[in-house]
């Protein structure tokens, strides 16, 4: 039996830079952690008792006796990718999916954690994350940038450059205490709303509008937030407004982006003193994050009382296998 965990990411700039149809022309980067939320995948063989073969616990339950049968495209088509027969999968998560929070990609990742832990084979970081870019971009078709992937293997606070189909993961120098400061100044709540990011990306790319200008603009502010973290002679509420005006550039980029309750929930943290903030994700639902200075915090986790507020921490370990018994496994022959 093999369990891993791992951690979702929250997007602070330079989202929408990681497409490949973007950074390969123009470069890419964008900063982003992860954070003491997580999802869990619990691998196992299915022992041969049952008149199927493979059983799938997530938010649907599947039994099948072919893996081409499986519904959910991700299991079905890792399982495709790295010869998996005859699996019990379980999922469960501290937050739903389709938030904004990159699960569908934190899942995929522990997923393939788990199948190679399974194999009885290493894979480091570098490789689950290219093995989920290409599980969910290419063998499941999906619309969608790699960051997500990238942040929930290798976890962190971190810059990440893309260019000419490759990346760099460039973690952020900050000062423990600094980074404490930042960490205490973000507050989260759930909106309540969930979408699929690859529907919004889709939606997005319906509209034809030219998104270069607003793009090369966040992709600059990626530069400013970075200095603004690492120098601690800047203080850091201009993190919060730099997050604030890459809101509002993304906000442009398409009406999928937001709706007009979400624009109203923002505007209602801002006026309650935060100083900027963000939807997490592509847009159209999830979670909201406000950068708020300590004067103002209790007065703005106020005026959102009518939702979910989620405390956090960052965490820097990404995706790691928390339980591992080796199993023995003969296939059937044929």
């Amino acid at each position: 039996m093999i369990i891993t965990k791992t951690p979702f990411r929250m997007s602070f700039f330079g989202g929408g830079t990681d497409m490949p149809s973007f950074f390969n022309e123009h470069g890419g980067s964008v900063i982003s952690t992860t954070f003491d939320k997580y999802c869990y995948v619990n691998v196992r063989h299915l022992p041969r008792f049952f008149d199927y073969s493979t059983e799938l616990a997530y938010s649907k339950m599947e039994r099948v006796t072919d893996v081409n049968e499986i519904v959910h495209p991700a299991i079905r088509e890792a399982m495709k990718y790295l010869d998996m027969h005859e699996i019990r999968l379980t999922y469960e998560a501290d937050l739903p999916a389709r938030s904004g929070l990159g699960t569908s990609s934190s899942f995929a990742v522990g997923m393939l954690s788990a199948f190679y832990s399974l194999k009885g084979k290493y894979a480091d970081k570098k490789k689950l994350a290219d093995d989920a870019i290409y599980l969910e971009r290419v063998l499941c078709d999906e619309a969608g940038g790699w960051q997500d992937q990238i942040a929930a293997s290798f976890g962190g606070l971190n810059r990440i450059n893309f260019s000419n189909g490759s990346y760099e993961v460039l973690p952020i120098i900050i000062s423990p205490e600094r980074k404490k400061q930042l960490n205490d100044n973000l507050v989260m709540f759930f909106t309540g709303f969930t979408r699929f990011s690859s529907d919004v990306q889709k939606e997005a790319k319906k509209s034809n509008q030219d998104k270069t200008a607003q793009l090369t603009e966040m992709l600059q502010l990626v530069d400013e937030a970075e200095k603004v973290l690492t120098d601690k002679h800047v203080s850091l509420d201009e993190f919060g407004r730099l997050l604030d005006h890459t809101w509002k550039l993304k906000r442009s980029t398409s009406a999928a982006v937001s709706t007009n309750s979400i624009d109203d929930l923002y505007a209602r943290g801002i006026r309650a003193g935060a100083l900027g903030g963000k939807l997490l994700g592509a847009g159209g639902g999830g979670f909201l994050v406000f950068y708020v200075d300590p004067e103002h915090k209790e007065n703005v986790i106020h005026e959102m009382k009518d939702l979910l507020y989620v405390p956090f921490e960052f965490e820097n370990g990404g995706t790691r296998v928390i339980h591992y018994t080796p199993e023995s496994y003969i296939p059937i022959s044929d």
